[in-house]
């Protein structure tokens, strides 16, 4: 029962393409790699139209790699972006049932004109925004305005003390509490002379008032 299964399939696949295949014409398998002819990479997914057989199509893959059946002499037609068609003719003279074929296809250059973009609409836009333009400074001119006076004193204002700075403070403190130390201050309330002054001063300011009266 197996066998007259099998047979029956046979038989059948045999009819279909003897019905596809034209008489006169036999089946051959056809294949091949379809490469770059600069770089020799692969092109992948390449579409084939096969132009003798009702603009039938096949396709490559990811590899470059293709497969199918065709009739010696059929016209076959390889496309893909960004390369020119590569248009084959499978050789009359094929003996065998497969027939391989390294395929090469030449990348498409296109040259594009050259496009400038202005931000300007119109001359004047260009004018006014070019008057208006700020240069910037150069050395001299950034290094006069840090070195001016006021730029100094508000650096001084603004930027916080350094450890150097806090250091020499600390040390000039402690130098002059040193030198200080043994200097008694005393109270004028309980210095004599300093009472017998400020009465001396009460006096004459008496005598100039009778003075001038």
């Amino acid at each position: 029962m197996k066998y007259t299964f099998t047979l029956i399939f046979f038989f059948f696949t045999a009819g279909l393409f003897a019905q596809r295949a034209p008489a006169g014409k036999k089946l051959i398998q056809f294949s091949g790699i379809i490469t770059d002819v600069d770089s020799n990479f692969v092109v992948p997914y390449v579409t084939i139209t096969n132009k003798s057989n009702k603009e039938q199509r096949y396709g490559a893959n990811y590899k470059g790699f293709f497969s199918f059946v065709a009739h010696p002499g059929d016209t076959l037609v390889y496309n893909a972006i960004g390369y020119t068609d590569k248009t084959i003719v499978i050789p009359l003279a094929v003996k065998d049932a497969k027939y391989t074929e390294m395929v090469k296809m030449k990348s498409e250059i296109v040259y594009l004109p050259a496009v400038r973009i202005y931000p300007w609409a119109t001359v004047e836009e260009f004018t006014k925004d070019f008057l208006a333009l700020k240069i910037a400074d150069d050395d001299m001119e950034i290094a006069r305005k840090n070195l001016s006076g006021r730029s100094i004193h508000g650096m001084i204002r603004d930027l916080p003390r350094d450890a150097g700075e806090i250091s020499g403070s600390n040390f000039r403190i402690d130098q002059e509490r040193e030198l200080n130390r043994n200097l008694v201050q005393g109270n004028p309330l309980l210095n004599p002379f300093a009472w017998g002054k400020l009465m001396q001063q009460i006096f004459n300011g008496d005598k100039s008032r009778q003075n001038s009266n």
